[in-house]
């Protein structure tokens, strides 16, 4: 059985592809030490307490003090003794000495983005274009007995930085159980996109946001991978800022009128269009546990 400190972190589901759900299970403020004399199953990780965390041959991670890394295996392994599915695509993970709150990694291999779409990035069309994603892949959760889910604004507009290439938003998404807020990062290089999902308590956001940031600082891609170093004749994403915002490959499709091959898309991958979920309280546990309380 786990202990306390990896069994109360709950359960957070990582969906990959392009189109992808991040399901995170709030975790408790701080995660409780193992009584005494009992073993606490999560210092079994092969954690890295200094330097750089590897993300892959991609890009890496600066470990500040009071944080540690797990290399893309052990996350697989961390995220699955939580009890939850993973592809084991998982580059890697950090998070702080207690996992009060940690962030995963991945990379989707779409090619160079370009980022002419930095001033165009209106939020009432991207929430227009969300709505409709979601009107489709709803019907996929009703045959599934989960409840749908429903664009209900946003919480930090899309913004994008044009130094550091990462793209930014938050929305709240509604269901019959309650309402969660979905916090994303995207970092822009060469040959994709680095997928960055935060897990943390929602009532903790706030005050997490800016030492996430501050983490993120000490992200770079590795020679090679930067965005800076495209080269004539690499690979090019299918799509912009805009759509990695609406959801990707699914949110193309809708814009341009290929619903079918939406819903197609859908009933093949079985995957919802919205990524990297911060749940908040009754609603997670309950989907979860079946308990509202």
């Amino acid at each position: 059985m786990l202990a306390p400190s990896l069994r109360l972190l709950g359960a957070f589901t990582l969906s990959m592809g392009l189109a992808s759900t991040a399901l995170a299970q709030t975790p408790p403020p701080v995660a409780p030490d193992a009584p005494e004399g009992e073993h606490d199953p999560i210092e079994d990780f092969a954690w890295q307490e200094s330097g750089a965390g590897k993300l892959g041959d991609r890009a890496e991670i600066a470990i500040p003090p009071g944080f540690r890394y797990l290399s893309a295996a052990e996350a697989s392994r961390l995220v699955e003794a939580m009890g939850n599915i993973t592809s084991h695509k998982e580059l890697g993970l950090i998070g702080t000495r207690d996992l009060e709150w940690f962030v995963v990694f991945f990379f989707d291999d779409i090619g160079y983005v370009n980022e002419d779409e930095k001033d165009e990035l209106d939020a009432n069309e991207i929430a227009d274009s969300i709505k409709e994603s979601l009107e489709y892949s709803n019907e996929m959760r009703k045959e599934r007995g989960v409840s749908e889910l429903f664009f209900d604004g946003w919480s930090i507009e899309p913004r994008y930085n044009e130094t550091t290439k990462q793209l930014e938003w938050a929305n709240r998404l509604r269901s019959a159980d309650g309402v969660s807020v979905n916090y994303n990062t995207r970092v822009l290089g060469r040959k994709g996109v680095m997928r960055v999902i935060l897990v943390t308590d929602p009532e903790l956001l706030d005050a997490t946001l800016p030492k996430y940031r501050e983490l993120m600082s000490g992200f770079k891609y590795t020679e090679g991978e930067r965005y800076a170093e495209y080269r004539s004749g690499d690979k090019i994403a299918e799509y912009g800022l805009i759509a990695l915002v609406a959801g990707g490959a699914g949110a193309v499709a809708a814009k341009t009128g290929l619903l079918t091959g939406l819903l197609l898309f859908l009933k093949k991958g079985a995957k919802l269009i919205v990524v990297g979920l911060v749940a908040i309280g009754a609603f997670i546990k309950k989907l979860f546990t079946g308990k509202s309380d």
